[in-house]
C-alpha cells in the first residue's frame, strides 16, 4: 500500500512553497504604491530590478527583502514538516517566483529567493552568496553576473561543508537562475550588458 501519511508532509511542503514563493510583492507593492505596472517596463520582470526601474529605490528594497523572506519562510516552515520539507518547499518556493501560476508563469530572475532559501538552509552559504556578489560586483560592476558566479559558488560550499543533498539541490536552482538569465549571459558576452549605476 502507497505510504499517503508519510507522503502528505512532503505535499505539503511543496503546496506551501510555491504558493509563498508565487506571491508577486513586486507587483503588489507597485499597484499599492500607484506607479508604473512594472511588467510592462525593462524586462517585464516582478523582481527588484524591475522595480527600480520606476525609480522607487525604496519599493526596490522593499520588494528585495520580501522576495528573500519567502524563500527562508519556505525552508523554515517546510523543515517542520518533514525531513526534506526544507529542500522541498525551498526549491518550490524559487519555483512559485521564477513561474508562478497567477501571472501566467512569468516570475522574476529568482536571485532574491534563492538567496533567502540559502539562509533559511545554511546562513554560511547565504553569507557566502553575499561575499561573492559583493567581490564580483565591485570588480566588474555588473550585477547579472555578480549573481551568476554567487550561484555557482553557493552549491559548491554546501559540497564542501558536507552537506551533499542540498548542494544538488541549490545546483538546480542555480542551473534554473542560470537559464533565467539567458538574456543577461547573450549581452554580457556582447559587451552590452548594464554595469551597476549606469544610466539609460
Amino acid at each position: 500500500m502507497f505510504p499517503m501519511a508519510s507522503f502528505l508532509p512532503d505535499a505539503a511542503a511543496l503546496v506551501i512553497g510555491y504558493l509563498l514563493g508565487s506571491i508577486p510583492f513586486g507587483l503588489l507593492l507597485t499597484r499599492l504604491a500607484g506607479t508604473t505596472d512594472v511588467r510592462s517596463i525593462g524586462s517585464g520582470n516582478i523582481g527588484a530590478t524591475n522595480v527600480l526601474r520606476t525609480g522607487r529605490k525604496d519599493l526596490a528594497a522593499a520588494t528585495l527583502l520580501l522576495d528573500a523572506l519567502k524563500g527562508t519562510a519556505a525552508v523554515l516552515i517546510g523543515a517542520r514538516l518533514s525531513p526534506e520539507g526544507a529542500l522541498i518547499a525551498g526549491f518550490a518556493a524559487f519555483i512559485g517566483h521564477i513561474a508562478p501560476v497567477w501571472l501566467n508563469f512569468k516570475g522574476g530572475k529568482g536571485v532574491a529567493t534563492f538567496l533567502g532559501c540559502l539562509f533559511g538552509l545554511h546562513w554560511q552559504a547565504g553569507l557566502a552568496f553575499c561575499g561573492v556578489w559583493l567581490a564580483v560586483a565591485a570588480l566588474t560592476r555588473y550585477s547579472s553576473l555578480s549573481a551568476l558566479v554567487a550561484s555557482v559558488a553557493a552549491p559548491l560550499l554546501l559540497f564542501a561543508l558536507g552537506h551533499g543533498g542540498e548542494a544538488f539541490v541549490v545546483g538546480a536552482m542555480a542551473a534554473l537562475l542560470w537559464r533565467k538569465h539567458a538574456e543577461n549571459i547573450a549581452r554580457l558576452r556582447a559587451g552590452t550588458e548594464s554595469r551597476i549605476g549606469q544610466k539609460g
